[in-house]
């Protein structure tokens, strides 16, 4: 029975001289012996009481600023797992590691299968120019990183970041999902596709 699990822990993150407290969801998604990990922030050890005794089969990026990847590297030594990333995000990645890349390049339509569910990566440009989110559609929800919150698209402004892209990237990309789809978000609460769309973005 594939099912999604999920913390909270708290860090920083930081980009173009500023540095902010923030608190980051954990998201694991597969059944009793394997899953996949979603985003790498702060704390590899509270990423591993998620994942538990399970075989982790890939630990998927929604972008690369640093409080989505900073211990990916050490969560890839620790469980053996490929790191996988779009290639656009490229730039903000190395901000962050500069001695270690990701393994495998996420594309939109790319499948991965994990506890017999299909997660597909919808790319969602704006927040960064390699953000994505991946869509379980069995499960009935998606997981958007830092594209689109309760309440609205993710923070645009800085360094990589396009606002006109983000809300373009949730009108065609994540509206295009059902009214019903849970969007389990990078940061704070869980809301719908449904819910976004009615607030007018």
């Amino acid at each position: 029975m594939t099912r999604v699990d999920h913390a909270v822990v708290s860090g920083t993150f930081s980009l173009d001289g500023e540095t902010h407290q923030v608190d980051n969801n954990i998201w694991v998604v597969g059944d009793d012996r394997e899953c996949v990990v979603i985003d790498a922030p702060h704390d590899v050890e509270a990423i591993m009481d998620v994942v538990g005794d399970r075989t982790v089969k890939a630990i998927l990026c929604t972008h690369a600023h640093d409080d989505h990847v900073r211990v990916a590297p050490a969560l890839r030594e620790r469980v053996v797992a490929p790191i996988m990333l779009h290639p656009d995000d490229r730039p903000l990645w190395e901000l962050t590691h500069t001695d270690h890349l990701w393994d495998l390049d996420l594309a939109d339509g790319f499948e991965l299968t994990v506890g017999g569910t299909q997660l597909r990566v919808i790319h969602t440009p704006g927040h960064a120019p390699g953000a994505v989110c991946f869509h379980a559609p069995e499960l009935g929800c998606v997981f958007t990183g830092d594209t689109l919150f309760q309440g609205g698209p993710g923070a645009t402004g800085r360094s990589f970041s396009d606002e006109d892209l983000i809300k373009e990237s949730i009108r065609a990309r994540l509206f295009a999902l059902p009214d019903d789809t849970v969007v389990h978000t990078g940061h704070g609460d869980d809301t719908t596709i449904g819910a976004e769309r009615a607030s007018g973005l």
